[in-house]
């Protein structure tokens, strides 16, 4: 049978991706291409709905998301998704990028769309299609394109296809009429803006180019299959000229007899072979030639409807999905597809068309025929045509080339060759041998440009030689050629011949060749210098070790390109590795030579670290860089030599590099500068003191300062760190050398600011230098509080004028220090008050000059300073205090001082009066409220009075609250004071309820109902204040109850609601009844009665007296809890209230009354429309059975919630108005369930059919298989088992029943529905495994495919059925555990051709192992066939070590055989073992020759002690083989086997084994082994050995032939050595000749000798240095 010329396979099964049945389907399952099928899925009611993506391209990768859509399509190529939801809302995301694209909702819903380009969307709405570019950020909402035609309504739109340019579109409906499934197209052209109604089922644009024609043919191609008859139809559209027209084809499209109702779904243009492939509904494949409409193929690829499909990314073939979940692929076999048509004579043209346009193999005897045919008839212009379209081009060779050259050209027309290189550029690209034959020509002609255009359009095959043709004409295209060719060496000439040097690198990089860089730079540099190094640079950059560092800087040097050398080293020494050490000391001496400015900003930039650092630092001081050297200088010497230079080396880097010596070397250096000269170096040496004085320490530098005598220095040094330092002989050197220096003013700035000297010491030094300016002085003793020495050191030096400087400038604020001394040294009062005039009396502390004076019994003193102070406005506290204390004791009318001032402190003034005057003391502490020690004074003094007027005016609660409490021994007293004079005083309501509010916290009820009485019951400003009322009777009310009523009578202003409250908290309920009723609350009242006295008959009575509906609504509601329904209803009738409804229809319902609940609710529904009411009123009729009232009610308006009515009536068992409730709002799955316990069963399938709902069928399934309703049950059940989730407990159910057969039965049943699924052929299985298992294997035969087989094989494993679960195994690729069950129940379930089927396919090795025991056990004489099958899979070694353990191996040996030639030890020894054994010499002597995998010297150790001599053959040439030639030819000698033994002497070719061979032959005289030796052993053996053997023995007669030879071929010898000698000489001679009259510069001589260089005219590239080229291919620079 003929191969198939397509190539089919399944790419992906979506089952396997946990995607199910009911998901696998044209509205839920999307294929736009090749690279992504898209499918939603909601596994149940309670599941998310979810999207999920196979990637097909990216090894079937799932991926899933929780989108909730109603269509779902994923892009041609990209992870973009589009989604539609409620058929308006379109919304575009990018799922790599997770971020949405665009979103829009349409005016109307989108019935179909697809992704018609790699842009863009097709939207097909009921009306109209749009058009939507989803990358156009213009394009925000989709674009309208046309209007549907009238002939797809009603129609189910399956597809939208779009031509190439977007000038064509087709919409493809179908629609079922009289029986059949009729296709309707509208052919939409959007140039002409017309639409087109076409009667067809699929359809698809194309393009295909015609013969001769200049452009593509646009083609629309679609089939229909009508009543009549199916037709393929290809027609043209948009035919432009001058394309020849294309003829429209129709043709028939066949379907078999059995597929009556099949039609096309799909149809797809290949746009790589110009084939259409076209799918039917039934899974057929029909491939036709887009040209011809010719049938190429057609089968069926499917038994299941493929509802989607697309084309491949190749444009090759097809894609497309079927029910069954398969992602099936189709495409043209190019290797078969030509042979396949070849077969039918007829289709020899379309073969050859087909061949020529896609290129495809198969036709080539064909073409050659048809090739050589025109050739023949002289029809050379389609014989090139025939050439130019080969497939494969395997006819563009260049002996047709030839051929066409040899046609004589016609006059006045083309010659056939140009014509022919014409056809093949139109075609595409020319081979290399065209292109050379082509360029040629053109180039003779100069016309360069069209080789540029070809060039361009990427149509010459470029070669080498095409090259060298044109680079005499053009460099530069030259160069493009060459690096097309990849022709590396001369591209890079051609660039130096053109100067382009900065390609060369690149180049070179990219194409992986490497020049010689070296020598390409040399020559650089001497043309064009600048360019040299901007080359060697950038080679450095790029790969330094492309050239040689240290050459490329001598030719700069050599060139004196120090600049350009310096700025290539740079580059080369970024990395500075230790290696380029001599580099970098090169660099910096060339530059500290040539340009030391270069070679500082070098080193400053710190670049290099491996250089000679000695020589480089003697480099630089030379050249003056004294910064440089010392920053490389290592030895102290050296160090000290530069340092003292300080003139040459900036400041800030001396301080810098005094930091990185030891301690020791920078104090020598310091020493060393102030040495060689101090006047020089002195201001550098202070600077680096005062930068390093923590680490040199100041001790140390102050001794080398002091050693040369310079003040001047330890001035400056310590003034430098004075001011940090906390040294204190640091800061008194410095006050002495300051002092020293006359900078006084210095001294007092140290004096003043500083914390680091010893005071004493300083003040010693201060008194001894007797200072003209004491200031210092008196700074010193001023901060370290030494002011009584300092006073009298002045005073006993009679400096007054010093006092007055300290008190009036330096410290006025220790004015009464210096005051308490004068007084100490008893100075004159004058002196002192004229002392105190002096300062300014505002920045004297009051106090403290008081403390002083008084301290000594002085302070009259001080009376006209403080009146002085006061008069010019000082404020202090401490003044008006001493004034004050000074009235006091002086009695001068101090009341009226304390009452009329404020500025004193009252705490201290008071307490200063306390036990000279109480009086003034009470009026200093009230003056400033100090509370505690009023209080403390008027108890002490008995001033009660006074307290309590003082407590009234203060009204602080806090202060209350300490006088009241139960500790104070006074409070009666006071108590007794505020009732009876400090409130009846009090006009301030606010003061006398803080004073209440007192009583009340310190809890004093008798004194509170004392002090209220008084305020209130008798005549005064508070007596009708509504607070004071209320807070009476609240007191009342706690502490003495019986005064309340009388309160309640005679008092109008106080709250009703509050004192109420207030008696009800307390239990004075009557209390609270005759303030309601007075009070006029008559709600209020009754709530008391019923609540709190707890009477409802007295709150029926009250209610009858007042006759108000809130009250009755009160007693209703009381009635109500007390669950006296019956007088609670009539309550609210006469309240006429229904708002307590709730609670009402709750406890009427609870206790049973019914009745009485239907009068209330009738009153309610007068006034309300709540659905609680009715629903209670539908349910009391319901419970009281008056039916015919319920369904009154129910026809009338009303907002009952019957349903929640018919749910209580069902569960309380009223089914009769369950059924009147559920019927009256159409609750089919309630009103079944009633009526299966109304028995009416065959009612209750009907409602459930109308509800159709799963709970609903399983409960009526439920009732009819209790009562064995089969029929009805069965119903019930195919409704149920196509739900999963179902299917267990229904079989469950049926079995726990013992109704196997029914259940047995529904399931097959169901079998045979539309949404049958995996759950019900598993449990159908399942249940023939318990019940029928002769049915098993039947069963697993026909529907293996669709049953869940893990189910199943654990049901078959649990029924015994081996043969059923090896089935199974196998059927689910669980081929290891069907080859174990095989064995494990050989008996019932083992099969050999099964068995070694299965076997093959295991993954497990062991397996085979194990069944190659259990062979040898149960079936040993089909162990080779077993073994046979296994070859490729198992270990070799392994089962020969299994079989020797069992001593089984003659068992195998046709399998040891068959593997022998793998040439494995194990076998090779099991072999030879096995052939020893049957003493089979011939076959043992192949085994070793050709296998030689085995223990060698064993085995010919075992055979050389054989009996058979064959053995010991064997054993010798074992031996030879492994180069043991004394054993192999003693073996020989022994069984005299000479002629073995002269081969193993020539095989070894060893002098001493040949030669000890050739004396044994002699010793026993064989004469002819002597001469076989000298025939076998020419080359070996030595002449000497030879003749004197012979000369010995007498041999010369044998041994002449031998000599003969010999000498023949030694004579043959010499003659050719003296002819290859005269022929050399010759070549010589001529070669000297050609030199001599060849140029100059092409010899290898030095550049040296060679002379001076020629400026006229450029040596060749690679040259000028007088080396000889290397083959590189660069030519001369132009």
């Amino acid at each position: 049978m003929a191969p198939l010329p397509i190539k089919f396979n399944e790419l992906f099964q979506l089952s396997s991706a946990g995607i199910q049945q009911p998901a696998i389907g044209f509205n839920s399952c999307t294929l736009e291409s090749d690279h992504f099928v898209c499918v939603r899925q909601k596994i149940d009611d309670n599941a998310q709905p979810e999207v999920i993506i196979v990637s097909l391209k990216n090894n079937n990768s799932v991926m899933k998301r929780p989108i909730k859509a109603d269509s779902a399509i994923m892009h041609y190529n990209k992870e973009i998704i589009a989604l539609k939801a409620n058929g308006k809302t379109l919304q575009i995301f990018d799922l790599a990028q997770k971020s949405k694209i665009k979103s829009t909702t349409m005016s109307e819903d989108v019935v179909f769309w697809k992704w018609f380009s790699e842009t863009s969307l097709g939207l097909v709405t009921d009306t109209s299609v749009f058009h939507w570019n989803i990358f156009d950020p213009a394009q925000v909402a989709p674009q309208k394109v046309f209007d549907r035609n009238q002939n797809l309504v009603g129609c189910q739109i399956i597809n939208y296809r779009v031509s190439d340019d977007e000038k064509w579109m087709v919409v493809v409906g179908i629609s079922q009429q009289q029986g059949r499934v009729v296709g309707s197209m509208q052919l939409y052209s959007r140039d002409r803006g017309i639409s087109q109604a076409i009667e067809g089922h699929a359809a698809s644009f194309g393009t295909l180019r015609l013969e001769d024609a200049p452009a593509d043919t646009k083609l629309f191609a679609f089939a229909n299959r009508s009543a009549t008859g199916a037709k393929l139809h290809i027609v043209e559209v948009d035919h432009t000229a001058p394309n020849p027209v294309f003829q429209k084809k129709a043709v028939d499209i066949y379907f078999p007899t059995e597929a009556t109702n099949d039609f096309p779904v799909a149809m797809q243009v290949s746009s790589k072979y110009k084939v259409i492939y076209m799918v039917t509904k039934y899974g057929f494949i029909h491939i036709y030639d887009l040209e011809t409409g010719t049938t190429i193929f057609m089968n069926r690829i499917s038994s299941d409807t493929i509802f989607t499909t697309a084309g491949d990314s190749e444009g090759s073939g097809i894609v497309g999905v079927n029910r069954k979940g398969q992602v099936l692929a189709v495409s043209v076999d190019e290797n078969t597809i030509i042979p396949y048509l070849l077969q039918n004579p007829e289709n020899a043209e379309l073969a050859y068309k087909l061949a020529s346009r896609a290129g495809l193999p198969g036709a080539d005897g064909l073409y050659q025929q048809r090739f050589d045919g025109l050739l023949a008839q002289g029809n050379y212009q389609d014989a090139a045509k025939t050439a130019a379209n080969s497939p494969q081009g395997f006819l563009r060779t260049p002996q047709t080339i030839e051929k066409f050259k040899n046609v004589p050209q016609q006059q006045g027309q083309l010659s056939v060759i140009l014509q022919y290189f014409g056809m093949l550029l139109d075609k595409g690209k020319l081979n290399q041998h065209e292109t050379l034959e082509l360029a040629r020509p053109v180039l003779q002609q100069n016309r360069k440009h069209l080789l540029e255009k070809w060039m361009k359009e990427g149509k010459l095959g470029c070669s080498e030689l095409l090259g060298d043709l044109v680079r005499s004409h053009d460099v530069a295209l030259a160069q493009q050629i060459y690096q097309e060719a990849g022709a590396s060496q001369k591209v890079i000439a051609t660039m130096a011949e053109s100067g382009n040097f900065d390609q060369i690198l690149p180049y070179s990089k990219s194409v992986g060749y490497t020049p010689d860089f070296n020598a390409l730079i040399q020559n650089i540099v001497r043309l064009a210098p600048e360019r040299g190094a901007e080359f060697a640079t950038t080679i450095a950059r790029e790969d330094p070790t492309l050239i040689d560092i240290d050459r490329t800087v001598d030719i700069f040097q050599s060139q004196g390109m120090i600049q350009q050398a310096t700025a290539f080293l740079l580059d080369v020494l970024q990395t500075d590795k230790p290696e380029q050490g001599h580099l970098q000391t090169r660099l910096l001496e060339m530059n500290l030579m040539n340009a030391p400015q270069v070679a500082d900003a070098i080193l400053g930039n710190e670049m290099f670290h491996h250089y000679d650092r000695q020589r480089v630092a003697q480099l630089c001081e030379n050249a003056g860089l004294m910064t440089r050297a010392l920053e490389h200088y290592d030895q102290p010497s050296d160090v000290k030599r530069c340092i003292v230079q300080s003139d040459k080396i900036p400041e800030e880097f001396l301080i810098g590099y005094f930091g990185r010596l030891t301690v020791e070397l920078a104090l020598e250096c310091l020493d060393e500068m102030l040495k060689v000269n101090i006047r020089q170096n002195l201001q550098a040496v202070i600077n680096i003191a005062k930068k390093y004085s923590d680490l040199f320490g100041p001790t140390r530098i102050i001794e080398l300062l002091e050693k040369y005598r310079t003040a001047e220095g330890l001035y400056f040094y310590l003034g430098g760190i004075v001011n940090l330092a906390e040294d204190k002989d640091v800061t008194f050197k410095y006050i002495e050398a300051a002092t020293k220096m006359g900078q006084l003013q210095e001294v007092e700035r140290i004096c003043r600011e500083s914390n680091a000297y010893d005071a004493t010491r300083v003040v010693n030094f201060l008194k001894e230098q007797k200072l003209t300016e004491q200031l210092p002085l008196i700074i010193v003793c001023d901060r370290f509080n030494m002011i009584h020495d300092l006073v009298l050191y002045l005073y006993k030096n009679q400096q007054f004028k010093s006092i007055e400087v300290y008190v009036q400038r330096v410290n006025p604020s220790r004015t009464p220090a210096v005051i308490g001394g004068l007084l100490d040294v008893d100075c004159d009062e004058n002196i002192i008050k004229g002392l105190l005039s002096s300062v300014e009396p505002a920045s004297i502390p009051i106090d403290e000059l008081v403390s002083e004076v008084e301290s000594r019994n002085r302070l009259k003193l001080l009376l006209p300073f403080l009146e002085t102070s006061l008069a010019a406005g000082n404020q202090q506290p401490a003044l008006f205090n001493a004034l004050a204390k000074i009235y006091i004791d002086s009695n001068n009318n101090p009341e009226s001082f304390l009452k009329g001032n404020d500025a004193y402190d009252t705490l201290q003034i008071g307490q200063y009066c306390a036990a000279r005057d109480p009086n003034l003391a009470f009026i200093a502490f009230s003056k400033g409220q100090n509370d505690l020690e009023l209080i403390s004074l008027t108890n002490e003094n008995a001033m009660f009075r006074a307290q309590a007027r003082y407590l009234i005016e203060r009204a602080d609660p806090e202060i209350w609250a300490y006088v009241l409490s139960d500790n104070n021994v006074h409070r009666r007293s006071l108590v007794d004071q505020v009732i009876a004079t400090a409130v009846p005083e009090s006009q301030e309501p606010e003061r006398v309820s803080i004073a209440v509010k007192a009583f009340i916290d310190a809890d004093m009820p008798v004194e509170l109902i004392e002090l209220l009485e008084k305020i209130v019951l008798e005549p005064s400003a508070f007596s009708d204040n509504a607070n004071l009322q209320n807070l009476l009777m609240l007191t009342a009310a706690k502490s003495d109850r019986g005064r309340v009523a009388g309160y309640i009578q005679q008092l109008d202003k106080y709250s009703p609601e509050d004192i109420a409250q207030q008696c009800i908290d307390v239990g004075m309920y009557e209390e609270a009844f005759l303030i309601y009723k007075k009070a006029g609350q008559h709600a209020e009242a009754t709530n008391v009665l019923v609540d709190h006295v707890v009477s409802i008959d007295r709150a029926h009575e009250y209610a009858d007296q007042v006759d108000l509906p809130q009250v009755w609504s009160k007693v209703a509601k009381a009635q109500l809890d007390g669950l006296r329904v019956t007088d609670s209803v009539e309550s609210y009738l006469r309240a006429q209230d229904p708002s307590n409804y709730q609670e009402v229809i709750d406890i009427g319902t609870h206790a049973g009354k019914d009745e009485d609940l239907i009068k209330y609710l009738r009153m309610a529904r007068k006034t309300l429309r709540e659905p609680a009411v009715d629903t209670a009123l539908a349910f009391c009729f319901a419970r009281t059975n008056q039916l015919p009232e319920l369904e009154e009610f129910l026809r009338g308006t009303n907002v009952a919630n019957v349903e929640e009515s018919g749910d209580k009536a069902y569960a309380e068992g009223y089914h009769e108005a369950a059924k009147i409730f559920f019927t009256s709002i159409s609750n089919w799955a309630k009103l079944a369930t009633t009526l299966v316990h109304l028995s009416d069963y065959q009612g209750a399938v009907e409602c459930a059919r109308k509800a159709n709902n799963v709970k609903v069928w399983k409960q009526v399934n439920e009732a009819c298989v209790a009562k064995k309703e089969f029929r009805l049950a069965q119903i019930c059940g195919l409704n149920l088992i196509v739900h999963a989730d179902e299917l267990a407990d229904l079989v469950k159910q049926y079995e726990r029943n013992g109704y196997f057969d029914e259940l047995i039965t529904l399931l097959e049943a169901g079998l045979g529905l539309e949404r049958a699924h995996m759950g019900m052929f598993t449990e159908l299985g399942i249940a023939l495994t318990k019940y029928h298992p002769e049915r098993v294997m039947e069963h697993l035969r026909i529907f293996w495919g669709r049953i869940n087989i893990p189910k199943a094989l654990k049901a078959c494993e649990e029924a015994h059925l081996w043969p059923e679960l090896v089935f199974l195994y196998a059927h689910y690729d669980e081929f290891d555990n069907a080859a174990l069950a095989m064995m494990e129940r050989a008996a019932d379930a083992w099969e050999h051709h099964s068995f070694k089927e299965t076997i093959v396919k295991v993954a497990n090795l062991e397996i085979y192992y194990k069944s190659l025991n259990f062979y040898l056990q149960e079936q040993p004489s089909l162990i080779t066939d077993l073994l046979q099958a296994l070859t490729p899979r198992i270990d070799v070694n392994r089962v020969v070590r299994m079989f020797e353990k069992s001593d089984n191996i003659p068992l195998i040996k046709p399998f040891l055989l068959n593997v022998q030639s793998q040439n494995k030890r194990a076998v090779n020894d099991a072999i030879n073992d096995l052939l020893i054994e049957e003493e089979d010499y011939k076959q043992l002597k192949d085994s070793v020759e050709n296998f030689d995998n085995y223990e060698a010297v064993a085995l010919a150790q075992r055979l050389e002690k054989h009996d058979l001599v064959f053995f010991r053959q064997i054993a010798a040439s074992i031996y030879r083989k492994n180069k043991r030639w004394d054993k192999s030819i003693g073996l020989s000698k022994q069984d005299k086997l000479y002629k073995d033994a002269i081969e193993t002497a020539a095989m070894s070719g060893k002098g001493e084994v040949v030669e000890e061979l050739l004396r044994y032959f002699v010793d026993i005289g064989s004469k002819e082994c002597y001469v076989g030796m000298l025939y076998s052993c020419y080359d070996i053996i030595s002449l000497p050995t030879v003749m004197e053997i012979s000369w010995r023995h007498g041999l010369q007669d044998f041994t002449m032939p031998f000599m003969i030879n010999y000498l023949s071929q030694q004579a043959a010898t010499i003659q050719e050595l003296k002819r290859d000698n005269e022929e050399r000489k010759a070549r010589e001679k001529e070669d000297r000749k050609d030199e001599d009259a060849g140029p100059i510069l092409g010899q290898s001589r030095l550049m040296l000798t060679q002379g001076p260089m020629q400026t006229g005219s450029p040596a060749p590239y690679g040259q000028t240095n007088g080396i000889m080229p290397q083959a590189t291919g660069y030519g001369g620079f132009r």
